[in-house]
């Protein structure tokens, strides 16, 4: 979600909200639509980012961005199964595991107008990144949520995120796919892309690495024992696993 240009590095948050330090990093959410699953030949749910991104220009990547202060205060009409639950607590990850799903479901709405949820109705104020799905009569529901990948942006990159994606089947979301009025402009030619056909178009180097953590999972049809985990620092990149528990190790 873009902010307002502001002094020493920082922008201004969403709605006027806190500054953001662009060099933090910052957690984040990605969602992997994934449509006809048991085909042959899936289909996942992408768009395009702009040409004056100031991350991943021009690239094709899914619905996702970073969480915001108001996705910690959103309820889930139903949390995230185990043990994904409990892998999005390890390493760091206890105090904004909910956040996340929350954030994931927001993101997939604004950028796509799709949404993850169930009929029903808010208590209380509503954030003003939620006024909008509020009204559509939902509230967001983490049920149908798997969490299958993370990666930490290397270094020196302008903007630097911890990001989890989670995979969830086209058909858990409500309204028509094909639908995306409702969507944003942070995304462009959104489309559900054949997995035979993705690597045609421009992605970032991580997502290929997840497409092919996912095709692998839906060839399988069963669900991993882990969460692997792209870790870039300042002193070298690891592929880990989250196991529910604390990282396991090198694999």
């Amino acid at each position: 979600m873009a902010g307002t240009p502001g002094n020493s590095g920082r922008v201004t948050g969403p709605h006027g909200g806190m500054p953001v330090d662009k060099a933090a990093i910052r957690d984040a959410a990605t969602v992997i639509v994934v449509r006809d699953g048991d085909s042959d030949d899936p289909r996942v749910l992408m768009g395009q980012r702009g040409a004056k991104a100031a991350f991943m220009p021009n690239k094709f990547v899914f619905p996702g961005g970073a969480m915001d202060h108001g996705d910690r205060h959103i309820p889930l009409a139903a949390d995230i199964p185990p043990p994904c639950r409990e892998r999005l607590q390890a390493d760091g990850g206890a105090e904004v595991w909910q956040a996340l799903c929350a954030a994931a479901t927001r993101e997939l709405w604004e950028e796509t107008g799709l949404i993850l949820g169930c009929p029903g109705t808010w208590s209380g104020e509503v954030p003003p990144d939620w006024q909008s799905f509020a009204a559509s009569g939902h509230v967001p529901d983490a049920s149908a949520l798997s969490f299958v990948f993370r990666a930490l942006t290397p270094p020196g990159r302008p903007r630097r995120f911890d990001a989890r994606f989670f995979q969830v089947a086209a058909e858990a979301l409500v309204g028509d796919l094909d639908d995306f009025s409702r969507a944003s402009d942070e995304l462009s030619h959104l489309q559900w892309i054949p997995l035979s056909q993705v690597r045609r178009f421009d992605l970032p180097f991580i997502t290929e690495v997840v497409l092919a953590e996912v095709a692998a999972n839906l060839r399988s049809g069963t669900r991993p024992e882990t969460t692997p985990y792209f870790r870039n620092d300042d002193e070298e990149s690891l592929f880990l696993q989250l196991h529910g528990r604390p990282m396991a190790g090198r694999d």
